[in-house]
């Protein structure tokens, strides 16, 4: 049995479809003329940045493809940032508005974590609560409206060193995150 990784790759978050109508081209066809400019040895700005200015990609959609990009060719794996820290995220929705749902999470976190958060900011369009861990590691809480009065809420939890903890972590979240609402 093929083991599916911990984090889905930037392909499997966007198709195709998706790609060729924002930007004109498919995942491949972005790949070819970016092996062809010789941006494999580039740095993540430079491909972003080339897509935006030779070839008019709409900057959202020029670091989609660059992540893309670099995952296809081994550059990045899949839940790595740019900076070579990993990243894990997980959300779901709550029949709660998004202030109230993010007071709760931050509620069940702080438990979780035995500590508050560094910054809580309620009032923001997108409130977030980011609480600092050991060794520079962060979790980041957040919270947006959705329809029919539920909130969307998810967790970041960032800056980790390697890739070894993503399922772990993802699972924890995914608990602290059925604990709201």
């Amino acid at each position: 049995m093929v083991k599916k990784p911990v984090v889905g790759s930037n392909a499997e978050g966007v198709g195709d479809d998706a790609v060729r109508e924002a930007t004109g081209k498919d995942r491949e066809e972005w790949f070819a003329l970016l092996d062809q400019a010789g941006a494999a040895e580039w740095k993540h700005q430079a491909i972003a940045t080339w897509l935006v200015r030779e070839h008019d990609v709409d900057p959202w959609w020029s670091q989609g493809v660059t992540v893309g990009y670099e995952q296809a060719r081994g550059i990045r794996e899949p839940g790595q940032r740019q900076d070579g820290t990993f990243e894990a995220s997980v959300s779901r929705t709550v029949p709660l508005e998004k202030t109230e749902a993010l007071r709760a999470l931050v509620e069940v976190v702080s438990r979780e974590l035995d500590t508050e958060p560094l910054g809580l900011n309620l009032d923001a369009k997108h409130p977030t609560a980011r609480f600092p861990l050991d060794g520079g590691e962060f979790v980041l809480a957040s919270s947006s409206s959705g329809a029919g009065g539920k909130a969307s809420i998810g967790l970041t939890w960032g800056r980790m060193p390697d890739g070894s903890r993503l399922a772990d972590v993802k699972s924890r979240m995914r608990g602290w995150l059925q604990a709201v609402g």
